[in-house]
Parts: structure tokens; sequence; C-alpha cells
């Protein structure tokens, strides 16, 4: 949780709080293989959607596929430059998930749908789940 948002899940004047690819360390997620002839279409589409405030820096990372075979994934890392970038105390995040609200909906169900994909992956007990108890007054 290190973006705050002030579109989609929060307004500049009260912003909410969501998920970006930091340096350092891994994570566990999907790729989704995109034909060659449909490439600039949906690039176009994602850069539309993750892009309007200039918060994450399109890079090609390398993933590590089921198989195990490697291959460059298109994603978002977050410019630590970024006024965005947040970085910032355990209430205060804790604050900012409870209060955001923006076009997508509230920060506190944002963090509850990664929850939720996270169980569903087989992860049951992770900074997140706990974050999210904490939010809604359950920890």
């Amino acid at each position: 949780m290190c973006v705050l948002s002030t579109i989609y899940r929060g307004t500049d004047s009260c912003p909410g709080l969501v998920l970006g690819l930091d340096r350092g360390g891994s994570c566990l997620g999907r790729a989704l293989r995109v034909r060659g002839v449909d490439w600039a279409a949906i690039k176009a589409r994602l850069d539309e959607r993750e892009l309007p405030t200039g918060v994450y820096l399109p890079r090609f990372l390398p993933v590590r596929l089921e198989d195990g075979q490697m291959v460059p994934a298109y994603a978002y890392v977050v410019d630590r430059d970024h006024w965005q970038y947040w970085r910032g105390e355990h209430d205060d995040a804790i604050r900012l998930l409870r209060q955001g609200h923006g076009r997508g909906g509230s920060a506190r169900d944002y963090l509850a749908n990664a929850v939720t994909h996270l169980t569903e992956m087989g992860i049951r007990r992770s900074s997140l789940h706990r974050l999210l108890r904490q939010v809604d007054g359950k920890a």
C-alpha cells in the first residue's frame, strides 16, 4: 500500500490508499498473454487507466510462470519521486483506507478485493489480511 489514490479510490482532498509495485521483494499474481495483433490497443487502454496522474512508470519486468519459464511482462512500478508515492505510518494507512472513496469505490473495498484474490490463490494469512481486519475494527 504505497500509492495515494486521488481518482479511483479517493479524491484530491480526501485520498485513499492502493497497492503499487515498489522496488525490492516479489509478488504473486497472474500474467495474461496478449496476442501481438492486440497489443497496441490493450496497452493504450491499460495506460489510459493506470497513468492519469503519472504515479506509475510502465516497465517490462521478468516474471516466472508456473512452469518455471521466464517471460517479460508489462507492469506499472510506482515512481518514488511522484507526490502520490506514500510511505507513512501504519495508523495513517488505516485512516486513508477508511476515508478514501472515488470513482472506483472505496479504498476499503479495494483492499477487501485484494484480500479476496489472495485468499483465492491460497494465501490466507498476509499483512493485507491483517490490515483489512484493522480497517474494519476487528483486530
